[in-house]
């Protein structure tokens, strides 16, 4: 895939706006893939202690859950990634942002914040090597990083996951086309939020995840993606698609035609001013920005498959947890 794209285009993709649905984002976040974490000695507990991570967490989120869960003081697994010799791609330039596998993870006794993050990481490594993702990848002209990358874009902007397809296809037509991608949940990461609410003031922010003054794709993914999210990157769905707006929940209308996006645009500000939420238009003030709420999974969520890894990963000797 070409990353250096011609000058900026004068069409600005519109605020994308999406009614997040408390229940829906419940479903989409929770969705893991159950992995064994091979880190349990014998003689240990029949029933570890589980560690969620949903699909479209951002390394940050997942450090903080992995201190929870091993019981160690706040920051210590994100000051652990020097030390566990993650196998990382060169362009990752060690940001595990992308390959920290969503998954429920078995937590043994001896598992440490290392080990834990290097199972992860070799469980991306693993999917993402296979035929499907890297021939994806490849037949799209570019590598697998760069696949990683769109596909958390589409899982942060996606509901579904047909609308995952749509989105990564967006995606591929204006990096083709030489548009910036113009897409809120750059700018989330960059500001470590997570709004509906994106303001013209937020579009002009200097930094190398705005996608609305940046050309290209951003320096590393944005979350860690699902495989439905990896599916649409790898194989998005034919489309001349351009913009996209959820005019209300369950619809998302996606079009190549500016006025056309425009009148979805209307519509949603209407359907949401009718809720009592409105939405700055371009050139105003920021308004105070609705966040999409957090999910911690109160149950093992519905597993999509079971990784089996062909060999118990080598990791850091670990310690003894209390």
């Amino acid at each position: 895939m070409q990353m250096n794209t011609p000058p900026r285009s004068t069409i600005r993709l519109t605020r994308r706006g999406r009614i997040a649905l408390v229940a829906t984002g419940a479903v989409v976040a929770a969705t893991a893939v159950a992995v064994p974490l091979l880190t349990m000695g014998r003689g240990q507990a029949a029933h570890p202690r589980s560690l969620v991570i949903p699909e479209g967490w951002r390394a940050g989120q997942i450090y903080e859950a992995v201190d929870k869960a091993l019981r160690v003081p706040p920051g210590t697994t994100k000051n652990s990634l020097g030390k566990a010799n993650l196998k990382l791609p060169n362009d990752a330039e060690g940001n595990p942002e992308g390959y920290l596998f969503p998954a429920t993870y078995q937590i043994g006794k001896k598992a440490t914040p290392e080990s834990l993050l290097k199972f992860m990481v070799d469980t991306a490594n693993q999917r993402f090597k296979k035929a499907p993702v890297a021939a994806g990848a490849q037949r799209n002209a570019m590598n697998v990083y760069q696949a990683v990358t769109i596909a958390s874009i589409a899982q942060a902007e996606a509901a579904t996951k047909a609308d995952m397809g749509k989105v990564a296809r967006v995606i591929f037509n204006r990096l083709e086309r030489g548009m910036p991608l113009q897409m809120d949940s750059t700018i989330n990461y960059a500001l470590n939020r997570s709004t509906l609410n994106t303001s013209q003031n937020d579009t002009t922010l200097n930094n190398p995840y705005n996608s609305y003054q940046r050309m290209g794709l951003p320096p590393t993914p944005i979350d860690n993606p699902g495989e439905d999210a990896m599916r649409a990157a790898t194989n998005p769905p034919p489309g001349d698609w351009l913009y996209f707006v959820t005019v209300k929940p369950g619809e998302t209308r996606f079009t190549a035609s500016y006025e056309e996006h425009e009148r979805n645009v209307a519509e949603f500000n209407q359907n949401r001013s009718s809720a009592s939420h409105s939405v700055a238009p371009t050139g105003s003030p920021a308004v105070t920005p609705r966040a999409t709420p957090s999910v911690t999974p109160t149950a093992t969520p519905k597993v999509t498959s079971t990784v089996t890894p062909t060999a118990t990963p080598r990791s850091p000797a670990p310690a003894e947890l209390p």
